[in-house]
């Protein structure tokens, strides 16, 4: 898939076995913001559909995600009936800055 074309990968070969490549990402601490928003989640709501909603990119998930460390960091579907944070759309640019920051060298 498209979205995940940036992430470095490790590969890991075992012996006697063929390669197997794994995407790796360090994810930058999001820390509150004054305009961050605050929704309660419901049936069917996911990271990428909200990540559009909010931001005009289902690429951006990974942030909604990052932002609530109470929910599973593995998941793309909060839990419903949670309130999550979605950091303000004007603080993406400097978050994904981070994200390229700490990624650059893998």
């Amino acid at each position: 898939m498209a979205r995940y074309s940036q992430i470095p990968t490790t590969k890991i070969q075992l012996e006697n076995t063929s390669p197997v490549v794994y995407k790796n990402a360090k994810y930058p601490p999001i820390p509150l913001g004054n305009q961050d928003i605050y929704v309660y989640t419901t049936r069917g709501d996911r990271y990428d559909l909200l990540a559009q909603t909010y931001y005009g990119n289902s690429e951006y998930w990974w942030i909604i995600n990052r932002a609530n460390p109470s929910q599973d960091a593995d998941s793309l579907l909060p839990n419903p009936g949670s309130q999550i944070r979605i950091p303000s759309p004007g603080r993406i640019n400097t978050i994904l800055a981070d994200y390229e920051l700490l990624n650059q060298d893998i």
